[in-house]
């Protein structure tokens, strides 16, 4: 079997090209210039040199494959358009040219977010029957991709995945808590109760390929995750449990959040790169309930989680200390 991974230079999707070459699939990765290929070095992949508007390069890999693992995607733009170029645009050309150049495909994967949907407004997790209502720009450009591939489901076999927050090795967005833990201090934003949903890298691929091997999967969407959603004091116990440091727990009021996040918005005018923080990422890190329900993707695919909570925070900060990362 032949399979494309868009993204697979990145964190998700490296380990994705991983799992499919233990399953023997011959594994083609589009890689752009300025790529670093860090985590595919010396492994049997394929490079298509390009990026997801590279129509010549991308029609004759596509052409040939079983399956497309459409991973890569803007998680930070510095405008709208960005964020609608970098999930809209690209995910639009790359259905367009798989329908002409290989309709007959197996399966095209798209791989989502929780953020497409929206934080749930009750205590009740989103599921695949909640009607979605994203709160960032990140997370409309998202749900239209959604809508996009979707469009398409009687042409070829679709599926849609929509993962919470990933962590695991090679991430570098969870580490920056882990360090910031390492050297003591546990900053929880606001004072109210915070849920999230979470899913292990390891758990999320073996997911997406069982989403991509089933026919039960064409044309359905799905939520990729732990069984159970934590608080931050939950999570935080944890880290110091693993971690063997107590650390300072500093509450910051939402309003701080906003003022920092302002601040780095004005700031970022300056700078040819985005903010990591903005009004719209303040919006998103200070709901109530990131949560999400994985009851139907156990039903149909099968999918589980490999390791509890605590196993793969274990796996992951075991890593991060073997890379002197924290």
């Amino acid at each position: 079997m032949k399979a494309l991974i868009t993204g697979a230079t990145g964190f998700v999707g490296s380990h994705l090209a991983d799992k499919l070459l233990e399953k023997n699939y011959e594994v083609y990765c589009l890689r752009r210039k300025t790529s670093s290929t860090k985590w595919l070095d010396g492994k049997n992949v394929k490079y298509v040199d390009g990026d997801l508007f590279s129509n010549e390069a991308l029609s004759e890999c596509i052409k040939d494959m079983d399956y497309i693992y459409h991973v890569a995607g803007v998680v930070k733009a510095k405008t709208k358009e960005g964020f609608f170029h970098g999930n809209y645009d690209s995910t639009k050309n790359l259905l367009e040219i798989t329908y002409k150049v290989n309709p007959d495909i197996k399966k095209f994967i798209f791989v989502s977010s929780l953020a497409a949907c929206g934080p749930a407004k009750t205590e009740k997790p989103v599921d695949e029957n909640t009607t979605p209502d994203p709160i960032t720009t990140y997370g409309v450009s998202k749900l239209k991709a959604e809508e996009e591939v979707y469009s398409y489901r009687d042409k070829f076999p679709v599926t849609i995945l929509r993962p919470p927050a990933v962590f695991g090795p090679r991430d570098t967005e969870i580490l920056i808590y882990f360090q910031t833990f390492q050297k003591g201090l546990n900053s929880i934003i606001g004072f109210d109760v915070k849920y999230l949903s979470l899913v292990y890298v390891e758990d999320l691929v073996d997911g997406i390929i069982l989403a991509g091997e089933s026919n039960d999967s064409n044309g359905q969407k799905y939520f990729l995750c732990l069984d159970k959603a934590y608080n931050w004091d939950e999570i935080g116990a944890l880290t110091s449990n693993l971690l063997g440091k107590k650390a300072i727990k500093i509450r910051l009021p939402h309003s701080v959040v906003y003022s920092v996040g302002y601040l780095a918005e004005l700031f970022s005018t300056f700078s040819k790169n985005p903010p990591t923080l903005n009004i719209e990422k303040c919006k998103d890190i200070t709901q109530l309930r990131w949560v999400c329900s994985n009851e139907k993707a156990k039903t149909e695919l099968g999918f589980e989680n490999k390791y509890t909570l605590e196993e793969s925070f274990k796996k992951t900060i075991d890593w991060y200390k073997e890379m002197k990362w924290i």
